[in-house]
């Protein structure tokens, strides 16, 4: 059985997840695997777990978040942007 690089639980279900940059990692649930690699809010700091906001090299979980920060005209809905 594989073990988790998170909780370290082993699991026979375990799965490899490889990242764009190549790194591989073990888990057991996609509760650790966001923990381990999804990118946290720039703002908030909460893990982004949706396609978030990019602003330059900063992630936001949402436009609002990214208005806060001082991103200007961002949406998370083309309809209704956010603007700075």
């Amino acid at each position: 059985m594989n073990r988790c690089d998170v909780c370290g639980n082993e699991y026979q279900d375990a799965f490899t997840l490889r990242t764009a940059s190549g790194d591989e990692y073990v888990f057991d649930s996609f509760e650790c695997a966001i923990h381990r690699v999804a990118p946290s809010c720039a703002h908030c700091g909460c893990k982004v777990i949706g396609h978030g906001v990019q602003a330059g090299d900063q992630v936001f979980c949402c436009a609002h978040c990214a208005h806060e920060s001082g991103v200007g005209a961002v949406s998370d809905n083309a309809e209704h942007p956010v603007l700075a």
